[in-house]
């Protein structure tokens, strides 16, 4: 698939992905165009993907006379070279993925829903970050950086990152229906021996809060998993195409079913290799996506293109004849 221009993004007509910075390609959707956000955003200080980032960000907005606890925009972050995900300070983290939400409220339909997969991380003043990889997995590639102390940010202090993120979206009015616990029964082993594995992450349900009344909006229980509880169990899936944070499908499959009408539109706006867009494609659903990494995004147009033509029965257009 092509890449379209950044102007006017319309509708997929049945999938699409456009490469980009989630913040910007927000704005350029339709106003009530999306019934489905779903997506798993970078977790804080966990891996760069091999993106370059400036290590001494902090101090440049110190010496443009700002403090560490004032939170700079978004804007002003990644034109001094940050990468989202490699704040110096958890606070940073949760102010920008907070503010990249803002800018895709309007396109969202007043009956939709939003489905955000967080982790969360554990302080240290020296911490290790990964270049790819799932922590305590493989040799991959990993360099170190020192991150400020002080009030929470405590040496091996769970930062309830995931908690802070969603009462961040409760006070700009989004109304928060559920945390879903993902429990990963095959996590990786870890060395530490004071502390018990970290085997569950979020996955929250949010809607928007009406002008007035209690919030309406679409949603099929009887999509969800049997028994109907806010607590799954789903093994943690293998990495794909490079990417090691790839969704699995029983994760996020009765997410869309129950969250999405058929016919609705699912926007996955950090879709890595495109689990996601798959999933809502195979589903009857149309799948759009936005990917700043050029190591991933022809991996998740060339997902699109093959389930869009499974779909319309086309076949396998990767398949010779």
């Amino acid at each position: 698939m092509s890449a379209e221009p950044l102007d006017d993004l319309p509708l997929p007509a049945q999938g699409e992905v456009f490469q980009g910075d989630a913040y910007d390609l927000m704005a350029k959707l339709e106003p009530e165009s999306i019934d489905l956000i779903i997506t798993s955003p970078p977790y804080w200080g966990l891996r760069t993907y091999g993106m370059d980032h400036n290590e001494d960000i902090l101090a440049e907005w110190k010496a443009e006379g700002h403090s560490q606890e004032e939170l700079p925009g978004y804007e002003w972050y990644r034109a001094h070279r940050g990468v989202l995900g490699l704040e110096p300070l958890p606070e940073w983290f949760i102010g920008h993925l907070v503010e990249i939400f803002q800018r895709g409220a309007p396109a969202l339909k007043p009956h939709g829903s939003m489905w955000i997969n967080l982790g969360d991380t554990y302080f240290a003043r020296w911490s290790s970050l990964r270049h790819d990889g799932r922590q305590g997995l493989g040799d991959n590639p990993r360099s170190r950086r020192r991150t400020p102390m002080g009030r929470y940010r405590q040496e091996k202090q769970l930062l309830l990152i995931p908690a802070r993120f969603a009462i961040a979206m409760q006070e700009r009015r989004w109304i928060l229906r559920n945390d879903l616990i993902w429990s990963k029964p095959n996590i990786a082993p870890r060395p530490e021996k004071d502390r018990l594995r970290l085997s569950h992450e979020h996955f929250f349900h949010f809607v928007k809060r009406p002008k007035e009344g209690r919030a309406s909006y679409y949603y099929d229980l009887s999509e969800a998993e049997d028994g109907t509880r806010d607590v799954v169990t789903v093994n943690v899936a293998p990495g794909s195409d490079g990417h090691s944070a790839t969704f699995p499908y029983a994760l996020i499959e009765p997410r869309i079913l129950s969250s999405c009408p058929p016919g609705g539109t699912v926007l996955d706006p950090f879709c890595g290799t495109g689990r996601a867009l798959e999933v809502a494609l195979r589903n009857g659903r149309n799948a759009l996506g936005f990917e700043l990494s050029a190591s991933f995004i022809e991996v998740a147009r060339g997902s699109v293109s093959k389930q869009t033509a499974l779909f319309h029965g086309l076949g396998d257009p990767y398949t010779a004849d």
